[in-house]
C-alpha cells in the first residue's frame, strides 16, 4: 500500500460551532482514534484541523494509502477511516482517521482489478463489475494497493461470488454472496447462442 503525508494541527474548539469556524477558515475538522483509550475502554478522538488541499490527494482518488500523520510534530500512522461531504455542495465536512500499526489486523475496503479476457467475453458476452473494493482484514504492511481477479474462465452468464476469492494473507470480509462479477448476455451473444441451436 502506498504512503501520503498529511500535516495536521490540534484544535481547542469542539462542538458544532467550533467546526463551522474552522471551516470558514478554509480548514477541515478531523478526529483520530486510536490506541489511547478512556476510563471505560473506549478510543478517545484526538481533534485537529487540515486545510482542504493537504486532503485533496488522499480524498479525491480511486486508491488506497496508509497517512503519515503529522500533527504538530508528532508523528504516528493512520488510514482515512470516515468522511463526511455537504450533502448540497459535496464539500468536505470531516475526517476521520484510525491510528494503525504494523502488527495490529484493520478492515480497508481495497480496489479490484479483472485480469485476462474471459470465456465469455469471446463469446459475445460482456465483462461486468459489480463492486469496485473488497473488504479485508490485516495488518496494513499486508494490505495490496489492488485485489487481482483472473477472470479468464468466466463463461456467457457466469458470475464470480466472494465466496470463490482467496488473497494470501488477507481474511475477506465482504458477504461470500455477494457477486463480484459477471459476464452478461448481450444481444449479439444471444442470437448466436440461438443459431447453435437451430
Amino acid at each position: 500500500m502506498k504512503s501520503i503525508d498529511v500535516k495536521g494541527t490540534a484544535r481547542v474548539a469542539s462542538g458544532k460551532k467550533g467546526a463551522r469556524e474552522i471551516r470558514k477558515t478554509g480548514a477541515v475538522p478531523c478526529n483520530l482514534y486510536g490506541v489511547e483509550k478512556d476510563e471505560n475502554g473506549q478510543p478517545v478522538a484526538k481533534s485537529f484541523t487540515v486545510t482542504q488541499e493537504g486532503l485533496r490527494k488522499l480524498v479525491y482518488t480511486p486508491d488506497i494509502y496508509s497517512v503519515n500523520l503529522n500533527i504538530d510534530g508528532k508523528e504516528c500512522k493512520a488510514i482515512m477511516k470516515e468522511l463526511q461531504f455537504h450533502p448540497v455542495t459535496d464539500k468536505l465536512l470531516h475526517v476521520d482517521f484510525y491510528e494503525i500499526t504494523e502488527e495490529k489486523p484493520i478492515v480497508m475496503e481495497v480496489p479490484i482489478k479483472l485480469n485476462g479476457l474471459a470465456e465469455g467475453v469471446k463469446a459475445g458476452g460482456k465483462l461486468a463489475a459489480n463492486v469496485r473494493k473488497l473488504k479485508v482484514r490485516a495488518p496494513y504492511t499486508r494490505i495490496p494497493e489492488r485485489l487481482d481477479i483472473d477472470v479468464t474462465n468466466l463463461g456467457l452468464g457466469k458470475t464470480i461470488k466472494a465466496a470463490e476469492l482467496k488473497f494470501e494473507g488477507l481474511e475477506l470480509m465482504t458477504s461470500p454472496s455477494v457477486v463480484v462479477c459477471q459476464v452478461k448476455m448481450t444481444r449479439s451473444a444471444m442470437s448466436a447462442a440461438a443459431k447453435k441451436d437451430e
